[in-house]
């Protein structure tokens, strides 16, 4: 018998309200969930940061690249964290936690099949295609309208950061700021949602949006402290990405839990 297709399913997620200092909590949750099964986070982490680093290497004389390279990691990392978020959602199913069964539901969730994984895979296209328009703009602002040219990162301080004169670094970062906002409406919950619920792609975006539109000052909170953990992970050689990429990706799956209603 055929599987019905996600994207047909008439009924839509309903949402929650919740307290504002509920984003600590799923920061806690996440926390534990990275305790409990460490080897596939970290696995994770560890390999982020060494693209980043391969990243870095191959581009480090073409800084104005990398600036918009490195902030619109905040845009496709939903994507990325899929298998931390199957993760989480075994833990809570009360699987064991070995560090091999918790590998294994990581790897199980990068290759799923059916449905299911067409709507993952456009999704993702759709966040890489927005990071990759984010890269393209930065990297325009900064070539056209800085001084002098951004080639090291020493450069992009002095000449974008720390200016003395021009609107540069503040242009950059409220275009970033924009450009963003939208994002991380339509895939706080997204991804998430289409990993553990028949949905499709417009269903789980929508879903997102009104988790968003309900709770307005907790996910500007949500969206802070991803922000601010990531630039701490980015800021430390790439070093804080091991902890902080699986961190956020299983404190997202608890966002998730907390702002949509299960299926009865």
């Amino acid at each position: 018998m055929a599987l019905p297709d996600p994207s047909t399913d008439p009924r839509p997620p309903e949402v929650r309200s919740i307290a504002l200092t509920q984003p600590l909590r799923w920061l806690a949750l996440g926390a534990r969930d990275l305790a409990r099964a460490p080897l596939p986070g970290l696995s994770h982490g560890l390999t982020l940061a060494l693209f980043g680093a391969l990243l870095f290497v191959l581009g480090q004389r073409h800084f104005w690249l990398l600036a918009g390279a490195f902030s619109g990691f905040l845009l496709v990392a939903p994507v990325l964290a899929t298998g931390l978020y199957a993760v989480s959602r075994a833990l809570e199913r009360g699987e064991p936690a070995t560090p091999a069964a918790m590998l294994g539901v990581a790897i199980r969730a990068w290759w799923p099949r059916g449905a299911t994984a067409r709507h993952l895979m456009r999704f993702g296209a759709l966040l890489a295609l927005a990071g990759t328009g984010w890269v393209l703009t930065s990297a325009s602002l900064v070539t056209w309208f800085a001084p002098a040219a951004v080639n090291r990162p020493a450069d992009f301080l002095q000449q974008v950061v720390l200016a003395e004169t021009g609107w540069l670094f503040e242009g950059w970062v409220l275009l970033g700021g924009v450009l963003a906002a939208p994002v991380f409406a339509s895939s706080v919950v997204a991804i998430p949602l289409l990993l553990d619920r028949p949905v499709g792609v417009l269903g789980a975006v929508l879903t997102s949006w009104r988790v968003v539109l309900a709770n307005p000052l907790p996910m500007a909170l949500w969206a802070l402290l991803i922000a601010v953990l990531t630039g701490l992970g980015l800021a430390t050689l790439l070093l804080g990405l091991v902890p902080v990429v699986p961190w956020l990706a299983h404190a997202s799956w608890h966002a998730y839990r907390d702002c949509v209603v299960p299926e009865t």
